[in-house]
């Protein structure tokens, strides 16, 4: 049996509640291709609370520290926070790998703040893993991502990026440079842009079970090939 895995952080604010709909999205068209008897399992972790700078130190749920608004180039890291998130996805990861899941069959996700979490946990983890989904995110510690992804077992780990176009809270132009950025590091990246604004657009989330089927979980990338 085909056992694979879907790692996917919620927002600033958010709950993991807030994209259970996606495991509804996905799953019939996932199922279709991967087969009725696939094992498809889905975590949606939870982010710690903490206050956030742009919101007055209210608390709330978020990954990392945010201070500066919209999210723009020049918009500043919280690098404690960054690796305080990473090193947890990285322990669900390893306990999803202990329930029989490999690896290679695990995509890490996220939607904005969990998008920027997503990019981080993916291509620093220590195995290689299936694929990273950043919807409507930024890359964070760009100056060393270049580095630590060359240096890690995910360069060749395919991207998804999807992204508004008329996102006022995490502008276009972080897809647009960080990218570029990923690419130079020789990941595989396939950046959409949609006619919407800081959400998620019915055409990505069907671009986006494209991408899984036909490069996170393909045959001839030997995805999807993990047996329980």
């Amino acid at each position: 049996m085909v056992r694979v895995g879907i790692i996917f952080m919620h927002g600033l604010g958010d709950t993991p509640s807030g994209w259970a709909s996606l495991k509804h999205q996905l799953d019939p068209v996932l199922r279709e291709k991967l087969g009725s008897a696939a094992s498809i399992e889905w975590e949606f972790p939870a982010a710690p609370l903490a206050g956030v700078t742009i919101n007055g130190g209210t608390v709330m749920t978020s990954w990392f520290d945010i201070v500066d608004w919209p999210i723009g180039l020049s918009a500043r890291d919280d690098d404690d926070g960054m690796r305080a998130s990473v090193s947890k996805i990285h322990e669900v990861i390893a306990a999803m790998e202990a329930r029989d899941v490999p690896a290679g069959n695990i995509v890490v996700g996220g939607f904005s703040q969990g998008g920027a979490v997503a990019l981080n946990a993916t291509y620093r983890y220590g195995k290689k893993l299936a694929a990273c989904v950043c919807l409507s995110g930024w890359l964070q510690q760009k100056n060393e991502f270049e580095a630590k992804a060359k240096a890690g077992p995910n360069a060749q780990t395919p991207l998804f990026w999807g992204h508004g176009i008329f996102d006022d809270i995490v502008l276009v132009e972080q897809q647009e440079h960080g990218a570029e950025l990923i690419k130079k590091a020789g990941v595989p990246v396939l950046a959409r842009e949609y006619r919407t604004s800081h959400s998620s657009h019915p055409l990505e989330i069907e671009d986006l079970a494209s991408f899984l089927l036909s490069e996170a979980w393909a045959p001839s990338s030997g995805g999807g090939g993990g047996e329980c």
